[in-house]
């Protein structure tokens, strides 16, 4: 089924109470992609480094900052607590188990009143709950039963060395195109160009170089690819330190086309980014039915909280108040489901996901790259 006839299951199923029924799915497909790519990196083992929709400075220009879906940071410390399941788990509960094992140095932190479990049994991702000047805590639910819930705190650098977006734009009924594509394709370009130290340079023959600051009037000038790989692959402090990898993820082929066959939305997206990644119908299309319309029994929670999330009170199944299935909040056995799903079909999953750019790589290569950078010695 292409993802433009099961948006209009979606219409008729879920969303038919709505003014404009269309309209709402299309902004709850935004939403999947969003989910999916979070699953991905989650699945990917690189959880601890997630911050959701970041304010990300551009490259030595902090007056203008950009928020993004997904920043990825250096970790400094990680350790793991275990509290009592009263509901809610705050971050002022949090803040005072650490304090009580002096597990971490809280010097300088100041405190930010969020709720990583609440009493809905609903799970906020990267859960931030203290800031410092360069810092921040970020707590991550592992694992929880009747009595008790494991909790992993994080301390982060604010300076992340990744961030991905996700770009999806819908088409009206009777148009051939969204007006807004070129725009969204043009704000998603000017993101990933100005965030990252790594600049690109074409030659007189469209050749790509890089240029890279590594000091005071100091420049590398290169091949871009030839800098990108010697930036991930180097122990150099100075030539990796203000580089961020910039990744996009761009779905609805009715405006973007496909990656075989690009316009210029996605032409323009491919030369800004380092990795654009193209969620195939095929992809979308899975998730939909295997997750959403028709799960098998261990996967129905993830249904049952999209429903509850985003069904009328007509339905078979009550509307909650709040939103249970988005990347900042999901309900506690959706996101166990999800996290299972991910982990039973990575190989399948692998091939939702065509890679415009780079060419002649998989998406195991940015997999990998996104260990390397984590690993580095950042301090």
């Amino acid at each position: 089924m292409s993802v433009d006839k099961l948006q209009q299951t979606l219409a008729q199923k879920v969303f038919h109470y709505a003014k404009d029924s269309k309209k709402a799915a299309g902004r709850a497909l935004g939403t999947l992609v969003e989910i999916i790519t979070f699953y991905l990196l989650k699945d990917w083992g690189v959880e601890n480094n997630v911050r959701i929709e970041k304010g990300l400075i551009e490259y030595r220009n902090a007056a203008i900052s950009h928020n993004v879906e997904y920043t990825l940071h250096p970790t400094v410390n990680v350790i793991q607590l275990t509290l009592a399941k009263t509901l809610p788990i705050t971050s002022s509960k949090i803040f005072l188990a650490i304090q009580r094992l002096n597990s971490l140095n809280l010097q300088g932190y100041i405190k930010i009143n969020s709720t990583l479990l609440s009493t809905a049994n609903t799970v906020k991702n990267s859960c931030v709950i203290a800031r410092n000047q360069n810092k921040a805590l970020v707590a991550v639910l592992i694992k929880n039963n009747n009595q008790s819930v494991r909790v992993a705190v994080i301390e982060q650098y604010e300076k992340p060395f990744a961030m991905v977006e996700c770009k999806r734009v819908g088409i009206e009924e009777g148009n051939k195109k969204g007006p807004q594509t070129i725009e969204k394709a043009k704000q998603g370009a000017y993101v990933a160009r100005t965030v990252s130290s790594l600049q690109k340079v074409r030659n007189y023959d469209g050749t790509l170089f890089g240029l890279l600051p590594i000091g005071q009037d100091d420049f590398r000038f290169d091949k871009y690819d030839e800098l990108l790989k010697e930036i991930i692959s180097t122990d150099n402090l100075t030539i990796y330190k203000d580089f961020i990898l910039t990744i996009g993820v761009v779905s609805n082929h009715g405006n973007w086309f496909t990656s075989d066959n690009p316009n210029k939305e996605l032409v323009v997206l491919r030369d800004a980014y380092d990795w654009l990644l193209f969620l195939t119908d095929n992809g979308i299309a899975t998730f939909i039915d295997e997750l959403l319309l028709n799960p098998k029994k261990e996967y129905v929670p993830a249904q049952k909280a999209f429903l509850a999330s985003y069904a009328s009170d007509n339905n078979s199944v009550k509307k909650v108040g709040k939103n249970q299935f988005t990347k900042t909040q999901i309900n506690m056995k959706a996101d166990q489901a999800l996290q299972e799903y991910f982990r039973s079909n990575r190989e399948r999953i692998a091939k939702w996901l065509n890679i415009i750019t780079p060419t002649e790589v998989t998406i195991d290569e940015l997999r990998k790259q996104l260990t390397k950078l984590s690993n580095k010695k950042w301090a």
